[in-house]
This record gives structure tokens, sequence and C-alpha cells, in this order.
């Protein structure tokens, strides 16, 4: 009888405690506006025109989805991971306590918990992790609190959304779209339980860092999912021998466009500088996904070719294999954890070696037997006689690439760069923007940052103000050698040549500019005026300080940037206005609100125009001679249309390559060159370099866009038939009628247009 007594004593003191500690501390408890009224972080997102997320920036990656949005499955695989009976108990689960204070007291140590998922939302909205019985009281009177205060969906929504799940992850949803490249509503069995091992420990379970343990865990998952009567033995069995695939590459996003949504980022940020990150802002660009595509695959492919041209450099580095402990898939993943993919070029670790085949580890646990003509590319580094620290043996790190036929070849990573940006000539909006070959590699943006030699593609800006002063495109120019004295270059005696060395004599002026003629460039600059055409070449958005008067400015020795080539360019395409580029079109809140719009101009406005009209349609008819049968005939071969124009640029010693050049609904400029400047290679012309890249994008962009060509402005008198029907000003039609007779008494020589010259 006395120890029942006892018994009750005890109870009656602990049941007096707890009603104490109740009185006491649940009035302190902090109120549930947060959970009532959620606001989490949501990061900065910048999405293409038609709605392609291509950036998200923040520090909590995040996608807060709705209840009612998740997948049953996913449901499912938490509730069997971390709280089977969150649907029946009040907040804290007494048979999970008894169990874990059971173990805890066996093993004398607090290591084993009994966190149900309500008590999961108090310690992430309210508590530290701390492992005290001062916290986990305060967590169980704050899981009574919310229990009482919201549904058992409500609180799962909060836990869903709010849970850590590794990578910079915050809720399932953006762990999803992370770690699968999906969106939860797609996602599978298999993949549902092993985003749900991850609350556990986030760092342990990750798939991409821990792949074997996160594989534990999703079957642990799986199978409390079929103990509990969620998935039924089919569903388990092929849940069991779904193949995960993890994505590994660091773009998490459907479209390459890294450097355009760091510049998105950057207005963003300078509008909204104080909650940028974290209210939710999205921002919409003006890039059209496909087109990007275009451009960003057209830009690697040309890189990688131009690369290819100059042969195999050798080994990226070595890895001293004798101090590891064997080649096991860990040691080797190990190893190579810190070397990065570079888009589709990734690094492999050789095994052994020899000249006829290579063994090597890939990340992940692949081992790939190179042979045949997957070797051919670095068969020089294969030989004995290679440098030692290029040559392929053991240990050494290189880099493969798949080929068309998805087999792995020998590669490298190119040294040269690249840029490409493409815009509507009609009101400024870019289309496509790549700042170069790898932004993970190099953040340096080569069409907003680079400022380069133009080369002969800044002649027409020349041909341009020679229109304006009286000449036309039959105008004839002396194609002959030339010496300009010190005084008129501002240094040094100059003797520049054309490019190919050959001279033809007297030529128009429109074969000039197809043939980039330097002699004739010269004359005409000589005949114009150097600061003339410098002031002129200012109406096209270029900064006169950066191209000096002098007669070198004809053969583009000034410096420009991509994005001020394209931008000049697009004058002649929409006849004669300078619009001015950008990239955001909107920014809108968290509400969908648009809270900041681009400031448009539209050819058409004639407070914009910078030329007139007629230059403009002389130019085009020019610069299409230049695609038909000049330097860039093979972009009309290529497309198969005769309504492209454009000019390529080489500059001396081959230091530079440009293409830029337009149809009237899309103009668009690339350029190769390397940082830091130096030969790409003889015959590393701007139609060699330059040239396939905007092919490649031209494509695709003008796949649906008909062939279409300038009409005629007013103010011109057409003469000539066929090939040598040309326009002229009609205050210039009677001085142009008499050139031509004077030409026909001298017989002047026909120039040879069979075959399309090199820049």
């Amino acid at each position: 009888m006395a120890p029942l007594i006892a018994l009750a004593g005890l109870i009656a003191i602990a049941v007096a405690l707890g009603a104490i500690i109740l009185v006491i501390a649940y009035p302190n408890l902090p109120s549930l506006e947060a959970l009532t009224d959620y606001r989490p972080k949501v990061p900065l997102r910048i999405y293409t025109a038609d709605g392609y997320l291509i950036g998200e920036f923040g520090e909590e990656r995040r996608a807060v989805v709705s209840i009612q949005d998740v997948p049953p499955i996913m449901k499912q695989a938490i509730l069997a991971a971390e709280d089977d009976r969150f649907y029946q108990h009040g907040g804290i689960d007494y048979l999970g306590v008894v169990r874990a204070a059971a173990t805890n007291l066996i093993g004398g140590s607090k290591r084993q918990g009994a966190s149900t998922i309500t008590q999961q939302v108090a310690r992430n909205f309210f508590l530290s992790s701390e492992k005290t019985y001062t916290r986990k009281l305060y967590e169980a009177l704050l899981s009574f609190k919310i229990e009482n205060n919201l549904t058992k969906d409500q609180i799962l929504e909060l836990y869903m959304n709010q849970i850590f799940l590794g990578q910079r992850a915050y809720g399932f949803a953006a762990a999803a779209q992370i770690y699968f490249g999906k969106s939860l509503k797609d996602i599978t069995a298999a993949e549902a339980a092993m985003l749900a091992g991850l609350p556990k420990a986030p760092s342990a379970y990750n798939p991409i860092a821990n792949p074997k343990r996160a594989k534990i865990r999703q079957q642990y998952v799986l199978r409390r999912m079929h103990d509990l009567g969620f998935i039924n033995d089919v569903q388990y069995e092929s849940a069991l021998k779904e193949p995960i695939v993890i994505k590994r590459e660091l773009s998490e996003y459907a479209v390459h466009a890294e450097f355009a949504a760091e510049m998105a980022r950057q207005i963003a940020a300078e509008r909204f500088p104080d909650d940028v990150y974290s209210r939710g802002l999205k921002v919409y660009t003006t890039l059209i996904k496909s087109e990007q595509e275009a451009a960003y695959q057209s830009l690697r492919r040309g890189v990688m070719d131009y690369d290819r041209r100059h042969g195999y450099r050798g080994a990226e580095a070595y890895i001293d294999l004798s101090a590891l402990p064997g080649e096991q898939e860990e040691t080797l993943d190990e190893a190579l954890q810190d070397i990065a993919d570079i888009g589709d070029l990734v690094p492999a670790l050789v095994l052994a070696a020899d000249a006829k085949q290579i063994r090597v580890y890939r990340k992940g646990g692949e081992t790939i037997l190179l042979t045949g003509d997957a070797l051919k590319f670095a068969s020089r580094m294969l030989d004995d006689k290679a440098p030692p620290n290029k040559r392929i043996k053991r240990g050494a790190i290189i880099r493969l690439q798949k080929d068309d036929k998805g087999n792995w070849q020998i590669s490298q990573l190119p040294e040269v760069e690249s840029a490409f940006v493409a815009v509507t000539p009609r009101d400024g909006s870019i289309r496509a923007l790549v700042g170069g070959f790898d932004f993970n590699r190099n953040k340096f943006n080569h069409v907003t940052q680079a400022w380069r030699q133009p080369g002969s593609s800044f002649k027409p800006f020349i041909y341009s103000a020679a229109l304006e002063k009286g000449f036309s495109p039959n105008s004839i120019i002396n194609d002959e050698p030339i010496v300009i004295s010190a005084s008129q270059t501002g240094s040094q005696a100059w003797e520049p040549h054309n490019y190919d060395g050959k001279y033809e004599g007297p030529m128009k002026l429109r074969t000039a500019l197809a043939k980039s003629k330097n002699m004739v460039s010269i004359r005409i600059l000589q005949a114009i005026g150097t600061h003339y055409a410098q002031d002129y070449a200012s109406r096209f958005g270029f900064d006169p300080e950066k191209h000096p008067p002098y007669l070198t400015m004809a053969l583009g020795a000034g410096s420009v940037t991509p994005w001020q080539m394209v931008t000049a360019y697009s004058v002649f395409a929409n006849g004669g206005y300078r619009i001015k580029p950008f990239i955001v079109r909107d920014i809108r809140d968290e509400n969908n609100q648009i809270v900041a719009e681009a400031a448009k101009t539209a050819a058409g406005e004639e407070s914009i125009r910078v030329i007139d009209p007629r230059n403009a349609f002389l130019m085009d008819g020019m610069l299409r001679d230049v695609t038909i049968y000049g330097t860039a005939a093979k972009a009309s071969v290529s497309l198969k249309r005769q309504d492209l124009a454009g000019k390529t640029g080489t500059t001396n010693e081959y230091v530079d390559a440009w293409f830029c050049g337009y149809q009237m609904q899309v103009a668009a400029c690339s350029w190769v060159g390397f940082d830091q400047p130096r030969k790409l290679g003889d015959k590393e012309t701007g139609g060699a370099a330059a040239l396939p890249i905007w092919i490649g994008y031209m494509s695709r962009a003008l796949r649906e866009i008909p062939v279409e060509t300038m009409a005629a402005p007013e103010g011109l008198v057409a003469y000539g038939s066929g090939k040598d029907r040309t326009y002229v000003y009609a205050e210039n039609a009677a001085k142009e009628a008499a050139a031509d007779e004077e030409q026909a008494e001298n017989s002047a020589p026909k120039p040879d247009l069979s075959s399309p010259p090199s820049d």
C-alpha cells in the first residue's frame, strides 16, 4: 500500500510541476505570426521573355508550393521518413518519445530523438537545434500551440517549404529542381524517397556529395513506404531498381544564359538594393529561349572547332595515384572533386595509357576505355617523345566530350574566348547573349566589357560617311599600294597592304567593300577627312576618343565592344535609327505586379534617326553584296537566302576575328580572340573563325522569318540593270552619270567577282 501511495504522490507532484510550467511558460511562448503569416525569403529569379528560368540569386533557394500541389507520393515519402503518425498525434508522438528515451538510457547519451514534423516546424521557426532538456520542453509546448492553431495540412505545408535540404535548397520544390532538374509534381517514388531522406542529415545524405549514403537512406525510406502500405510490392521493387539521375552540372537551368542572368541581377540590385535577394522579385529578360540556346551551342561549337584546328596541348594536370589507397570509386571521386565540369567538357582521371588505348575514370563511378578514333586528337601526347609535363599517362587529368554519335572523345579546355550578341533592330531588345565560352570558368562578359579592335568590320561606317560626302556605291576608287607619312598617321610612316597582297586597280565602292580592300578604305577616309569620319561614327554609338582621327581608323584600329557593334549595325538594319539595346523587359514583385520596366525606343521615332534613310538603304545593298559574293559569301550559301547583310573583320596579325551582320528582323555580332591579345593563327579570319558562329545562330533565328529586303526610300534615282543596277542620291545623279561616261571612255576593267575573297 505504501509504495502505491508514494507512486501516486510522485505522479501528483509531476502533474503539479507540469501545470506550474504550463501556467508560467505557455503564455510566454512566441507568437505564431511567423507561421500564420508565412513570408519566407524567396530569391531573385531571372527568366527569359518566354518564361524559362535562367538564374536564381539569394542565400536561400526556395520555391514555395501549396500543399494542394504536392503529389501524394511526396507526402507519403516524408511521412514514412519523418513522422508516420503525423495525422494521428497532437504534436508529440508519445510512443516515439518512450522508444527514444529507452535508447538514450541504454546508450547513456542524448543522441536519439523522436521529433515529429510539428516539433521540427517549431524548431526551424523559433528555436535552436541544441540538444538540451530546456529546449526540448519549449519545443513540446510550442508544438501543442501550433497544433491548436493550425491544421495538419498547414503544418505539413510549412515544413515542406521551410526545411533545409542541402545545396542551399530550402523546401522540397526547390530540392526537386536542384537535384533532379524537374518540378515537384513530376518526381517518381524513387526520387521522392531520396528527397525525403535528406532532412535527417542534408550533408551526409546529399546525393551529389555522398551518392552511396544517399542511396542507402533512399532504400530505407522506400522500405518504410512499403511497410506502411503507401506503395505495393511492384512499386517497391520498381523504385529500388530505378536509376536515379542526379544533376551534376553547375548550370541548373533549362537555358544557358549565365552572362545575361548576371546582367539582369545587377540591374535589379541597382533598382531594389535593400531586399532584392529575399522578396521574391522576378526579372523577365528579352531573351528568346530557342535563340539563346542556339547562340550558346553555336559559340561553343565555333570555339571548339577553332581549338581542334590548332592541336592538342596535353594533359590538364596530374594526380599522384600512388598516394591514394587503391582505385576505389569513393577515393577517385574525392581526387576529382575540385575539378569542375565545363559544360559538356568533363574531367577524367587516366588510370592506364599506351599508344593504343586509354582507361579513364570520371566522377560518378564510370570507367571508360578509349581506343581508335577517340585517341586521334591527342595521339602525339601518347608518344614517348611527348613533353613529360603534358604527356597522357597514369594520373593525368584530361577532358572528355561526346561526339555527335554519343561516343566519348578526348578534348580539352579551349584557351581562346568568344562573344555573341543578337538584337531586334527595331526596338533594341536583346534576343541572345553569350559573354564567353563558360561563365563558371571566366565571368568576364566579353559582350559588354571587352574593348577590341574591330578591323574591317568597322569599314561600313567609313563607307556610310562617304555616302554623305557625295560618294555612291558605284564611285570608282583606285586599289593600289599607298604610303602614308608619319604626319598623317600621328606616329610613324605607314605602308598598309591588302589582306591577300593583291591589288586590282580602279574599282567600285561596292566591290571594294565586298572584297574588303584596305587601300580603297584608306583613300575614302583621305577624301572625306578623318575628323569628319570620327564625328560621323559617333552617330552609331561609338566613342570618338577610342577612334583617333588618323587614317588607321579606315582599317578599324580603334576600340569597340560587341555591344557597340551590334548597336551600330542595327542602324543599317532598321533604316537609319539608333536604338538602345536592353536586356531586361520588366521586373515584377511577389504578386506578379510590374514594379519596373525598360524605357524603350523604337525605329520610326524621328528623334532617334541618325543617318539618312537613303544612306541606310545603299549601305544595306553593299553589305548584302558582302554576304553574296564577298568575304562572307559562306553566309548566303549556308543559310540559302539573299537578304543577309554584314561584314567580316580581321585585325592586324590575326588578333581579333569578327562578323557583324543582320537580316532586317535580327542583327547579331560574333567575336573570337584571346583575353591577352595574341595571334589566332594564319588564315583565322573573321570569315573562318567568327562567321560560323553567326551562321549557326541565324540558322535558328531566321527559321520562321521570310526573306525580306528593304524598299527604296524616296530621294533616290535608280539606273543600270541586272547586277549593275544601283541607286544614287537624286541630287548626285547628274554627277554620277558624268562619272560613268568618263569610266566608259577609260575602259576601266570590271573586277572579278567569281570567287569569294578572304578578309
